[in-house]
C-alpha cells in the first residue's frame, strides 16, 4: 500500500514558517534542508523550503515568489513496480538530476527518491526508504 509521508512546502520565511508548525503543532525539527527544514511528527515529514528567487518554468508552482506546497512524498513498497505504473499512467520523470542520485540528509542517513509530474504538473516524489523523520 503506498502512503503519503512527505510534503514540501515554499515559504517566504522558513525558519519563521517552521517555528510556526513547530509551536503550534508540536511537530520536532529532525534535519536542516539545503534551503529550510525538515519537521516531523513521526510518520509524516515536512519540507519548509525558502521560496524559489529564480522561476524555471517547470510547473506552474515553479515561479518566482511562489508560496505554498511545492511537491509532496509517497512511500511505496516496490520502486520499479512504481515506476512502470507511473509511466503507464503517462506520468512524466520530473527534475532529472535528483532522479540519478541518492540524497543524504544532515544526519547522515541516506535516501532515494524519484520525482515525477502527475497530470495536473504536480510534482511528487516515490521512494521506498522514506524521508528524514519519518517512520
Amino acid at each position: 500500500m503506498a502512503r503519503i509521508k512527505h510534503i514540501a512546502l515554499r515559504a517566504d520565511d522558513p525558519e519563521k514558517t517552521a517555528t510556526f508548525y513547530k509551536e503550534v503543532f508540536g511537530l520536532e525539527e529532525v534535519g536542516k534542508a539545503r534551503t529550510g527544514f525538515y519537521l516531523s511528527d513521526g510518520y509524516l515529514n515536512i519540507a519548509i523550503l525558502s521560496k524559489l528567487e529564480t522561476a524555471h518554468g517547470e510547473t506552474p508552482r515553479d515561479v518566482e515568489g511562489y508560496t505554498g506546497i511545492d511537491h509532496f512524498g509517497i512511500l511505496v513498497d516496490d520502486m520499479d513496480e512504481t515506476c512502470k505504473k507511473l509511466e503507464n499512467a503517462g506520468a512524466e520523470a520530473a527534475v532529472p538530476a535528483v532522479n540519478t542520485a541518492t540524497q543524504t540528509n544532515t544526519d547522515g542517513k541516506s535516501y532515494f527518491e524519484l520525482k515525477y509530474k502527475g497530470p495536473d504538473g504536480q510534482i511528487f516524489d516515490i521512494s521506498a526508504e522514506g524521508w528524514v523523520g519519518g517512520a
